[in-house]
């Protein structure tokens, strides 16, 4: 455990009580602080008492009145303070597990923290959480927890996670929900294991948690080339896509008529599998499941479309090339198509992780070198800001590699349909 203070807020609170770098948080109200949960919860009130330890050793103890409840203004070397959990699970489906050696090391981390759920909206299983943290949970009045249900059935949940203390999931969120604490649950959808009467089981467990459980999104399974030893998986379909969009939809009108929203969604990844239209924007309602990829497809296209009604375009747009996954493939042409036929869409194929995978967050840096080493990129290549982290792909292969290899100048698009739209009209 270690509160050591990376950085203090210029103008900040911290920063007027003579808190810096380098600085040791030690207590709130005399409670030494052990994680953020704590620390944002001590640091909630109007007035508290905060002791700090310089890095010559001297330890101050001050007053803090915060009538307009502003964030104190520190930041901590460990953002958790404490160490984060890890996940005791082997899921049949772990996509973590499916990984080549030589990727970004961030890849390879298995976190299952409900402190990380609550601050940063990860996903957790809630498998490593014992019945005092729950009770900490609920005392601290934490604002929101996101779970990785798959399904309630108790047998079925332990086999999925290969975890025998995986079964007693929903009295884990019936305490949570009787406690007010706001949940969002996932479904990772494997076919012939949780999907047909099994998900409709979970669906109806869940929703009779509301109006706790804000919502659910179901999202299908993914394998890459690199399932060695593994379990068995089927992968979804046209077929098998658009009979699930069917089942969910059923679920969201019964839902609705029953509590006034429809609780569940679909991911996008199934429309397009499915050929199908994408719901309109009020089907997503409060977009709660948007970076579950749930209704990424339609902000992008209405921001496009909206960004193209109120821009002028260009006359003599010059010939560009974008990168996209397969899934997104016709998509993006399509955009692209509307303002310029001097624009060029390519769908990378997956040969790095295997061509099951078509999202365009798992294109990896070697697959557009090699899938674009003789091609025509035009003025410059636009690349998804989705497909890096630090400007760096998931194998390790950095922005300026690609523009070495392809002689070619890479501009980033940061998702947004706006941002798109500038960017292919620069």
């Amino acid at each position: 455990m270690s509160g050591k203070i990376s950085k203090v807020v210029k103008g900040s609170i911290a920063d007027e009580i003579g808190m810096e770098p380098g600085d040791t948080l030690l207590s709130i109200d005399g409670v030494e602080i052990k994680d953020i949960l704590e620390y944002k919860f001590y640091t909630s009130d109007i007035e508290f008492d905060i002791e700090f330890e310089k890095a010559n050793g001297e330890i101050y103890e001050v007053t803090v009145i915060n009538e307009e409840y502003e964030e104190l203004g520190i930041e901590f070397e460990n953002p958790m303070i404490d160490c984060a959990k890890d996940c005791t699970n082997k899921c049949i489906f772990c996509f973590i597990d499916q990984l080549p050696h030589g990727m970004r090391e961030t890849m390879y981390v298995k976190d299952d923290d409900y402190r990380l759920s609550a601050f940063l909206g990860n996903y957790v299983t809630l498998t490593n959480v014992t019945e005092e943290e729950i009770n900490r949970i609920i005392s601290l009045h934490l604002p929101r927890i996101n779970v990785s249900v798959h399904t309630t059935n108790p047998e079925l949940r332990c086999h999925m996670l290969n975890n025998r203390f995986a079964g007693n999931i929903m009295d884990r969120l019936n305490a949570l929900a009787d406690a007010g604490i706001s949940l969002n649950a996932q479904i990772v959808l494997c076919p012939g294991i949780n999907d047909g009467a099994e998900l409709d089981r979970t669906l109806l467990d869940l929703s009779s948690l509301h109006p706790a459980i804000k919502s659910i999104s179901v999202v299908p399974v993914g394998t890459t080339k690199y399932r060695k030893d593994l379990p068995k998986l089927t992968l979804f379909d046209r077929i098998t896509s658009k009979k699930l969009i069917e089942q969910i939809s059923k679920h969201q009108e019964s839902f609705y008529s029953e509590f006034g929203t429809r609780i569940v969604y679909a991911s996008d990844e199934f429309y397009i599998m499915a050929g199908a239209s994408i719901p309109d924007d009020n089907e997503y309602e409060d977009y709660l499941q948007i970076e579950n990829g749930v209704g990424l497809v339609r902000v992008l296209m209405s921001e496009f479309s909206e960004a193209l009604s109120s821009t002028t375009i260009p006359q003599n747009i010059t010939n560009k090339s974008l990168v996209t996954g397969t899934l997104a493939g016709d998509l993006m042409k399509s955009l692209a198509k509307s303002v310029s036929h001097n624009i060029t869409v390519y769908p990378v194929v997956n040969d790095f992780f295997g061509h099951d995978i078509t999202v365009t967050g798992l294109v990896t840096g070697a697959d557009i070198i090699g899938q674009l080493k003789d091609k025509d990129l035009g003025e410059y290549l636009i690349v998804p800001s989705v497909m890096l982290r630090d400007n760096v792909f998931l194998d390790d292969v950095s922005v300026e590699d690609i523009e070495k290899e392809l002689s070619i100048r890479i501009i980033t698009t940061d998702g947004t349909g706006k941002d798109l739209l500038n960017k292919l009209i620069l």
